[in-house]
């Protein structure tokens, strides 16, 4: 596929990497905030937009959550990417000489063994691939960068250790968003249908609600709820169900829910990723 892929953050972000390893024919383009992301697909300026739902050790990302249901666009696509760690430092460095490394703080917490270990201190950037096009500009020998290896090659730093994280399985979950739903059956491991929808206010509600998956045997891989508007009466439900919902099971499941909800919104309809299995 070609054409242009937006996502939030600077180049060399796990996000702009997500954007390279599943459409590496595209060309990224960088966004400030996940609203313009959004908006770059919706005005045409980008034809997709790569943007990140949760992760394995930090859980969900909770804006994209409320973006979502009203950006107007829909889920054709999911991608996985392993966070891995690289420390990294200005041409001709070596370790030995790195007292500071800089990232995002979420990062810098998944690197304390490490950084202990080479009694190297922390220092919070803005976040990963900008502190390292920050240590490349600021041309300090002494200041490293935590960031994917990705973002070393853009601003021209050079490895100095890699996949220095504490847990060695932390993956970041992203949906690709487009103007246009595609729902046509595609890819080897199954479909996945992500919706949301808000419970009628009646007695078990939600239990009633569920009750149409289980019965016709339909695997709900996600299930989570946050509040919307300026209530904590009002809950909205995000969910993730394997199949396709033009397969009779899924049919069935999704008639029933509809009978126990004030409203239902179907997000896309997508191949799983085989990192699912």
């Amino acid at each position: 596929m070609t054409g242009t892929i937006a996502f939030q953050g600077e180049l060399g972000a796990y996000s702009h990497q997500a954007c390279r390893d599943t459409y590496p024919d595209m060309t990224p383009l960088p966004c400030r905030t996940f609203e313009d992301a959004i908006e770059a697909v919706r005005s045409g300026e980008a034809e997709l937009a790569m943007l990140p739902v949760e992760n394995s050790t930090f859980g969900r990302v909770a804006d994209i959550h409320h973006l979502l249901p009203e950006s107007g666009l829909h889920i054709i696509n999911e991608a996985f990417v392993r966070v891995r760690i690289a420390l990294m430092a200005l041409p001709g460095v070596p370790l030995s000489e790195v007292r500071e490394a800089m990232s995002h703080t979420m990062l810098l917490g998944q690197c304390r063994n490490f950084l202990a270990k080479h009694n190297i201190r922390r220092v919070t950037g803005a976040d990963t691939a900008g502190s390292a096009r920050q240590v490349a500009e600021d041309a300090l020998p002494h200041r490293a960068a935590l960031a994917s290896e990705l973002a070393g090659e853009i601003y021209g730093l050079e490895v100095l250790a890699r996949d220095i994280e504490d847990e060695g399985n932390n993956t970041t979950r992203f949906v690709v968003m487009s103007r246009d739903p595609d729902h046509s059956e595609r890819g080897d491991h199954g479909m996945i249908t992500s919706f949301v929808f808000q419970v009628r206010n009646i007695p078990a509600a939600l239990y009633k609600a569920m009750g149409g998956f289980a019965t016709n045997g339909i695997n709900m891989t996600k299930l989570e709820s946050y509040m919307v508007g300026d209530t904590f009466t009002a809950t909205q439900f995000y969910a993730d169900i394997e199949g396709h919902p033009e397969d009779a099971a899924v049919a069935r499941a999704l008639d029933e829910l509809d009978y126990f909800t004030t409203e239902v919104k179907i997000l896309g309809v997508y191949p799983a990723h085989p990192r699912r299995g």
